[in-house]
């Protein structure tokens, strides 16, 4: 038998050094129309979040704990669509679309982190809006700037953590082939069933994990959510009701576009849906997701839509 591409023979053994990405499609025009639409996604991206964080450091009416939440949350989508989308983009029409075992180990370790810490940040995000609506005389000594900052840390920490050591189990496997990845980055699960040894425990434990950091969270915003819907449908002042609600929905909004896609990749039964599928839902929770974040913000936030004002008219007049 022949050693496969990037591979080598080492002893008896061969071993993986690169790996490959299945394309998503052979057609050339279907290439080229999904290589401009998360082009212009991820520039969309790019532009819409580094707007949202230099808009809230400029405004000084910005400088709240929800709008520091923001900022970090529009920071991790630019991180975190960048730790795929330009190797996606790159070997978009690449004849070559490999990857090499250390840089494959990176992108894992990289888009894992953002994602991990994405989901713990959204629920800091929850609980933000939870003191702000339920315990709003509370909010300054609940919700200051050290407890924003212990949040944000924790937030970092978790997604640093794990994903340490979720990366090294899975990359301290033996990888001797097939080494063709059917995913356009290194996800947990295509990576894993790569390796030739039994991966059933390693499954269990990429499970628990996403139970833990995509569920736990997923729980204490619905939670979160459930005491606000209760302390806005008893206000007294119908403005009051729907400014609150206007607000709140913004965040719940982002929530569901990020967790929903996660939730049927990583927790559904492998038999409900097919490679593809993952794939496709992979795009758009990694690409579409982040893209709306900024443009949900802007739309439906008064305070954001006036600071961009002020902005815009501060650059005219110089």
């Amino acid at each position: 038998m022949g050693i496969a591409r990037g591979a080598v023979a080492s002893g008896n053994h061969t071993t993986v050094t690169h790996f490959f990405f299945e394309p998503f499609s052979n057609v050339l025009e279907i290439q080229i129309v999904l290589f401009f639409l998360v082009l212009l996604m991820y520039i969309s991206t790019l532009v819409g979040n580094l707007l949202i964080i230099m808009i809230s450091v400029v405004d000084p009416a910005l400088h709240s704990p929800m709008y520091f939440f923001l900022r970090n949350l529009s920071f991790l989508e630019i991180a975190y669509t960048s730790s795929t989308i330009p190797k996606f983009l790159v070997d978009s029409f690449a004849h070559d679309k490999s990857i090499s075992f250390v840089g494959c180990a990176m992108q894992m370790y990289f888009f894992g982190l953002m994602g991990i810490t994405e989901c713990c940040l959204l629920a800091a995000m929850a609980y933000d809006r939870y003191v702000a609506v339920c315990h709003p005389l509370r909010y300054t000594t609940m919700v200051n700037q050290i407890v924003c900052f212990q949040l944000s840390g924790a937030c970092w920490l978790m997604g640093v953590l794990v994903n340490v050591w979720q990366t090294t189990f899975i990359f301290t496997l033996p990888f001797c082939g097939p080494n063709i990845i059917n995913h356009f980055f290194c996800d947990l699960l295509p990576v894993l069933k790569l390796a030739c040894v039994d991966t059933f425990r390693n499954e269990i434990y990429i499970y628990i994990v996403a139970v833990v950091f995509i569920m736990v969270p997923f729980l204490l915003i619905l939670v979160s959510y459930a005491w606000i819907l209760h302390t806005i449908f008893n206000m007294p002042s119908a403005e009051g009701r729907r400014k609150t609600f206007s607000t709140c929905f913004s965040h719940l909004l982002v929530v569901t576009l990020f967790y929903v896609p996660a939730i049927v990749t990583y927790l559904m039964p492998k038999s409900s849906h097919s490679h593809n599928s993952n794939k496709l839902l992979s795009l758009f929770y990694s690409v579409m997701s982040p893209m709306m974040n900024p443009l949900i913000y802007s739309l439906r936030n008064k305070e954001v839509k006036q600071a961009l004002r002020r902005l815009i008219s501060r650059k005219m007049s110089l």
